[in-house]
């Protein structure tokens, strides 16, 4: 179990604007900074990771007991992966409840930005998580894989359930609702491939590539 504090880190403006769908002259820039700087000072980022062995052949997660993973995209991504980190991460409640008191207050424009600035914030933060996973998986001589949500291409959101019990989130306070929502919403789940390497790697593996994902009507699509 490896228990991720994330330290601090600037809300990326260009992401939370792509998370908004906003287009260049759809955006006031001062709401952009006011949003980016809120979410700032209330995200509590945070997150967990184990790794385990994996089976290639029949998509198998050697945990106890084992997951089986199903679909053909998530198969294809983890081909000649021998171990696997199951990784879970959020940025906490406080700021989907800030999110929400914006919106009952009719600041809808700024809730939308903060809402967006969330979103950018819980990805920076499982990117920080990647690289510390890197620092340590590449010194026993592993690449690693970008990393798989639920939900991309024909893995099914059904599986989030032993996303979470692999991941061990509960540990850092992400569940799952009744309708297989992750709560707090600013959460994440992911699996990241792990392959041996002949020679020695620098660089953290090709981060998401949206091009390889059967999700085409994903908002967040690059």
């Amino acid at each position: 179990m490896a228990i991720f504090n994330s330290p601090f880190f600037e809300i990326d403006k260009s992401e939370t604007k792509r998370y908004a769908g906003l287009r260049q002259s759809e955006f006031d820039e001062k709401i952009i900074e006011e949003a980016c700087e809120l979410a700032r000072l209330i995200i509590h980022p945070t997150g967990n990771w184990e790794i385990y062995n994996y089976d290639d052949k029949t998509q198998t997660i050697l945990s106890t007991p084992p997951f089986h993973i199903q679909g053909e995209s998530i198969k294809k991504h983890l081909k000649g992966c021998d171990k696997v980190v199951m990784l879970s991460a959020t940025v906490g409640q406080e700021i989907e409840d800030k999110i929400t008191s914006l919106f009952k207050e009719g600041k809808y424009a700024l809730s939308l930005i903060l809402d967006a600035a969330a979103t950018s914030a819980v990805e920076q933060n499982a990117d920080l998580m990647e690289k510390a996973i890197f620092e340590k998986v590449s010194r026993q001589g592993y690449k690693m894989k970008w990393r798989f949500s639920p939900g991309y291409g024909d893995w099914p959101i059904e599986q989030q359930p032993e996303m979470i019990r692999t991941s061990k989130a509960d540990i850092i306070g992400v569940h799952l609702t009744e309708s297989m929502m992750l709560e707090p919403r600013k959460s994440i789940t992911a699996i990241i491939g792990l392959y041996l390497m002949e020679e020695k790697c620098t660089n953290v593996e090709q981060k998401h590539n949206c091009a390889a994902c059967d999700k085409t009507d994903c908002l967040a699509r690059k």
